[in-house]
């Protein structure tokens, strides 16, 4: 080295930004590999630090750090159906599922793991970690139907509907990622529509929110493009009404 070269600057890492870089290490490696598959000299290896370092920081070892890992995890996954409450409903749902399944699609392989865990993760903790995505991803939902205190089967109906997206997610994966993610995306969208409608006809509560919504549709919007799928093939049960 000439002695006019520039040299790097050591900079010591803070405690959270020590922590926070073994959570992304453990997260990309979780990402694309099941809990049992990663260890410690993974993680360390990762984030270029010696194991000793990692149990400073987790000293609960790698159920620690999973655990850590899926926590930090489930606060994107929340977030992804954080929406401004503005147009049309099912737009907004669009948006939502853009970035659940861009999660999907980045952690890939350890999605199935975040989600369903393993024999490392059976704990009464990382049960209520995945449990806490669905309740904040139903509540957002909620929300955006304006209606304070939803009943029964308004809520029930949400939280169906999570658990099919997120379960069609896990198949979407088996399957390859197909079909293509935006045809996924729209036919959960459409799924949900569906899902409201049928829980409308035995529900007046349900029924209000869906002519709510319905109000703001556009022309060209999920509403309209499913309602031309449909209508031919109810047409064809017409003789049953």
């Amino acid at each position: 080295m000439t002695p006019d070269a520039p040299t790097r600057a050591y900079r010591r890492l803070s405690v959270e930004e020590r922590r926070s870089q073994l959570l992304h290490a453990a997260l990309n490696l979780f990402a694309h590999h099941t809990p049992e598959d990663v260890s410690l000299d993974d993680v360390a290896e990762a984030a270029g630090v010696s194991r000793p370092l990692v149990y400073r920081y987790f000293p609960g070892g790698k159920q620690q750090l999973y655990e850590a890992a899926l926590r930090s995890a489930a606060e994107e996954l929340e977030h992804c159906f954080d929406e401004p409450p503005e147009g049309p409903l099912t737009l907004r749902l669009t948006r939502a599922l853009d970035r659940y399944l861009a999660f999907v699609d980045e952690h890939d392989t350890g999605f199935s793991a975040l989600l369903q865990g393993g024999s490392v993760v059976e704990t009464s903790r990382a049960t209520a970690i995945v449990d806490g995505v669905r309740r904040a991803a139903a509540d957002h939902i909620l929300r955006h139907l304006e209606i304070a205190e939803p009943g029964l089967r308004l809520r029930m109906t949400v939280r169906m509907w999570i658990t099919s997206v997120e379960a069609a997610s896990l198949i979407w994966l088996d399957e390859g990622k197909q079909p293509d993610v935006a045809e996924l995306r729209d036919w959960l969208v459409e799924q949900f529509v569906a899902c409201l409608t049928a829980t409308a006809a035995r529900d007046p509560q349900t029924a209000t929110v869906v002519r709510a919504a319905l109000a703001i549709e556009t022309p060209d919007g999920a509403v309209s493009t499913l309602a031309r799928r449909i209508l031919p093939v109810v047409g064809d049960a017409a003789h049953l009404l």
